[in-house]
């Protein structure tokens, strides 16, 4: 069995659902040694997450962060945890609704994600900064 594991530092984007598979695929070309295994992208932050979903259509992803803005408001008056501004709260219950890791299946070097899938770095902040992920790839 083989284990690789780096960490990849993204670039600071807007507020959003942004498409990272070709980062993660370029961050790991490890993947290519693996016949059969797994990759787990896990993000080290508590305001943004990780989810798998469209690829194609960008409106999607739009829509994602329409419907979650709504699902989680701004600004709600039983909020305590307000001292880094409006949008954190509700970043951290973003977070936690989508989560902090994703799984992807590795066949004969690469992922085996379905034809319109791909992997989303769910930035919940105003201004996140950078994130960073930590990638860890193993099987045979």
């Amino acid at each position: 069995m083989m284990f690789f594991q780096t960490e990849l530092n993204l670039k600071p984007v807007k507020r959003g659902f942004h498409l990272i598979t070709s980062e993660i695929i370029n961050a790991m070309p490890e993947i290519k040694q693996i016949s059969i295994g797994q990759l787990q992208v896990f993000i080290k932050h508590t305001s943004a997450s990780l989810t798998i979903n469209e690829n194609a259509d960008s409106s999607v992803r739009t829509d994602f962060e329409s419907h979650f803005n709504k699902m989680v408001p701004e600004n709600m008056p039983y909020y305590i945890h307000t001292y880094e501004g409006s949008d954190d709260m509700p970043a951290h219950i973003k977070a936690s609704l989508l989560g902090t890791s994703v799984q992807i299946p590795i066949t004969n070097g690469k992922l085996n994600l379905g034809i319109w899938q791909g992997v989303y770095l769910c930035e919940h902040r105003d201004y996140g900064g950078s994130r960073k992920l930590v990638l860890t790839a193993f099987g045979n």
